[in-house]
This record gives structure tokens, C-alpha cells and sequence, in this order.
């Protein structure tokens, strides 16, 4: 990104958003800060937002209501959502990502561990705009569908553009880019994510069954991704690139 990237943590708790403000800032990032919903979609409405850093416990509406409210609006469903869970909630951490979320960190956590989190999630978004000429141009086809490398753009055989979350459009492109292979869940989330596994991560699976939700005729009988038992997934279709 050539202008800085502006960042948003929601947080009720005062000095966790002004610590990891602070933190954020120092590190060249643009930091607002919202307390609840209602101040987070007021700085939405006014201002760019290019990542959202999202507590799940706020007063009000919580932070999966809130994630699947971004995820519904036009102009704030490919946001990049990065949520904070309590330790140990695999379950919250499981329906955020249902929700569309891009990622979790669990509380308490460690600003750089989140800084990283961040990084990668920014990165990954930038991807096809910092590769120029014919790689940024490319379109990947497969099965009717068009996946738009440089607009970050999927588009359905009937050429009805499908919203994707910055998780699962990340996901698409680790399977487009290796069709008809084996992916365990490991090297999924490293090619989607950058980053290992933790032990019992289901992060994975929850993304591949949101995929599922939107590219497959039917989703409770895959044919595009399918499970491979005890190996991983396999993305079944051949794969075109053009211009």
C-alpha cells in the first residue's frame, strides 16, 4: 500500500485500545479507536478502513453480530476482519470465523503477536496490486467461475459477482493455484494464512465450509473441494489462466 494503512480496534476496554493504539502507531500504522458498534460504524461512514481489529465481548451488540453485519454490507464486506476471543473459547473463535472473520487471537495476547497477525493479513490484500504487468492481470477460470487476480474479484458462471471475505478469497487462491492436489491443513493455512498451525486449529476447516457455501452446487455434497480423510482437501477441478 502506498498511503498508510489505517487500522481499527474495537475494544471496550480503555487500555487495551489505548495500549494497543499506541503500540500500532509506533509501528506506522493510522489508528482510530471505537468502544462499541455504534462508534465503530461511525468512523466506518467516515472514514477508509483498510482492517478491523474486533473484541467479541462488547456491550451492545457483540463482535459476531457485528462481524456478520461488515460481512453483509457492500461497502464493508471484503474488510479484513482480525478477532480477539477469550483464552481457551474454541467455540467463539470457531463462530467468528462462521461469522467471517479473518483471523483470531485469543486474550490476552501479545501486541507483537497481533502486529504480526496484522502484517500478513495486509499483505496477503495487497498481494496482486504490488505484482505488475501479466501476473496482476490474470484471471483463473474453473467450472464457469472467474477468479479476477488483480481486482480480488469472483464472479459466479452466471457473472454474478460473489462476495468473499479476505479469508476465503486467500483460501480460493491457495486451491486455484494448486488444482487437483492434495493440501493438508497445514500447508492450507500457511499458503492462506502464512503462518503454522497450532494444535486443534479448525480454522481451516471453518473457512473451507464458508467456501463451500458460495461456490458449490451443493454445499452438504461437495464436488469442487473435496475431503480427503487423514490427508487434507483436494480442489478438484481443472484450472485456466488468462488475461
Amino acid at each position: 500500500m502506498d498511503r498508510t494503512p489505517h487500522l481499527l480496534v474495537v475494544d471496550d476496554d480503555r487500555e487495551i485500545r489505548n495500549l494497543t493504539s499506541q503500540f500500532l502507531t509506533r509501528h506506522g500504522y493510522r489508528v482510530s479507536t471505537a468502544r462499541d458498534g455504534a462508534e465503530m460504524l461511525k468512523t466506518l461512514e467516515a472514514a477508509r478502513v483498510d482492517l478491523i481489529v474486533l473484541d467479541l465481548m462488547l456491550p451492545g451488540e457483540d463482535g459476531l453480530s457485528l462481524c456478520r453485519r461488515l460481512r453483509a454490507g457492500s461497502a464493508t464486506a471484503a474488510i479484513p476482519i482480525v478477532m480477539l476471543t477469550a483464552m481457551g473459547e474454541e467455540t467463539d473463535r470457531i463462530i467468528g470465523l462462521e461469522m467471517g472473520a479473518d483471523d483470531y487471537l485469543a486474550k490476552p495476547f501479545s501486541p507483537r503477536e497481533l502486529l504480526a497477525r496484522i502484517k500478513a493479513v495486509l499483505r496477503r490484500v495487497a498481494a496482486p496490486q504490488a505484482v505488475g504487468g501479466e501476473a496482476a492481470a490474470k484471471v483463473l477460470r474453473f467450472e464457469g467461475w472467474s477468479l479476477d487476480v488483480a481486482k480480488r474479484e469472483l464472479r459466479s458462471p452466471d457473472g454474478v459477482l460473489v462476495q468473499l471475505s479476505a479469508g476465503e478469497y486467500d483460501l480460493l487462491v491457495a486451491f486455484v493455484e494448486h488444482p487437483q492436489r492434495v493440501l493438508t491443513r497445514d500447508q492450507l493455512l500457511d499458503l492462506a494464512r502464512g503462518r503454522a498451525a497450532v494444535p486443534f486449529d479448525r480454522s481451516i476447516d471453518v473457512q473451507v465450509s464458508r467456501l463451500r457455501r458460495k461456490i458449490e452446487p451443493d454445499p452438504a455434497d461437495p464436488t469442487l473441494i473435496k475431503t480427503v480423510r487423514g490427508g487434507g482437501y483436494l480442489f478438484t477441478a481443472p484450472v485456466t489462466v488468462g488475461p
